[in-house]
């Protein structure tokens, strides 16, 4: 599909979104799905770096906190508007992702996976010892009221995270179609091969993880006026970090659907035990069937789609 047909296909999707507070009267509906469009732009932000440039970030919960807290402070502190704050919160991540690019990109493999690790723990612990941000306790947030169209505060984050997710999954086409994602994907087949072949790895690379933290970012901005509360815990919390690397995987990494489809599954099977079974079900389910996943599709569902094609 053609870039311009997609944005247009995009755009239609949006459209027909903000509808829904209009038909759809049950606010659950909206609460559930604001949590899966949230994991598919955590889902496509982390495909940037993970997924094209072959790149595994276990840091995914860094940015989402980093994000959601930088949207709570510049309510607290200025009062400006929700996409004032996704707009904060998204230089943020990218600036994030660009630091932390710089400091770790030199190293590869497991070793960049466990510095991802700890800069989810140093923003935690700067967070709990920050009492303007409320510190281990937490912070309440009252956003300003919703407008009267939406129908109530949970409709309207939700057609927010909708148009974040429209943007994320078109960033990430355009990735995939442009010169940029060629140069991801040299490197993900062989860094050196692209770096002797005349490829700017180390610019790609950081470009990469500032895009990557960005969107990842700029998820966790409206979250505080959707839970109303916010603590280092939850905006912090292992499972987003855990979701963001299983739900590529699941659908496939190698294309901008494959992270769409992997959190649109993951998260209503997460929402749907949530409400039968326990939140504390989510960790296990995800971790079993990411084991499955690595076991018999390691490529993803796509990957399974490919594999039928060529056989």
């Amino acid at each position: 599909m053609k870039m311009t047909r997609f944005i247009i296909v995009a755009l239609l999707v949006f459209a027909t979104g903000l509808m829904l507070p209009k038909v759809v009267s049950n606010p659950y509906y909206f609460y559930a799905g604001y949590v899966v469009l949230q994991y598919v732009v955590i889902a496509t932000g982390w495909n940037i770096l993970g997924g094209y440039a072959g790149y595994t970030n276990f840091g995914s919960s860094a940015f989402f906190g980093a994000g959601a807290y930088m949207a709570a402070f510049l309510f607290k502190a200025l009062g400006v508007s929700i996409f004032v704050q996704i707009l904060g919160a998204c230089v943020v991540g990218m600036l994030l992702g660009l630091a932390t690019g710089y400091l770790t990109l030199r190293i590869q493999g497991v070793y960049f996976a466990i510095a991802t690790v700890a800069l989810v723990i140093v923003l935690e612990t700067l967070v709990h010892n920050t009492e303007y941000l409320g510190g281990a306790s937490g912070m309440t947030h009252l956003a300003d009221p919703a407008p009267a169209w939406f129908g109530g505060q949970t409709q309207y984050v939700f057609c927010i995270m909708l148009g974040l997710a429209v943007a994320a999954v078109v960033l990430a086409r355009w990735i995939e179609v442009s010169w940029i994602g060629r140069g991801f994907r040299a490197i993900r087949a062989s860094e050196p091969a692209a770096e002797a072949s005349g490829v700017p790895t180390l610019k790609l690379k950081l470009l990469a993880c500032a895009l990557s933290g960005g969107v990842m970012a700029a998820a966790g901005a409206p979250y505080p006026t959707y839970t109303s509360y916010l603590d280092p815990v939850s905006a912090f919390s292992l499972l987003i970090g855990l979701n963001a690397l299983a739900m590529p995987l699941i659908g496939g990494t190698r294309s901008w659907l494959g992270p769409v489809i992997g959190a649109v599954l993951l998260a209503s099977v997460q929402q749907l035990a949530t409400v039968t079974i326990s939140s504390e079900f989510n960790i296990l389910a995800v971790g079993l069937v990411l084991i499955a996943f690595v076991v018999a599709a390691p490529e993803g569902l796509l990957g399974l789609r490919f594999r039928s094609r060529a056989a």
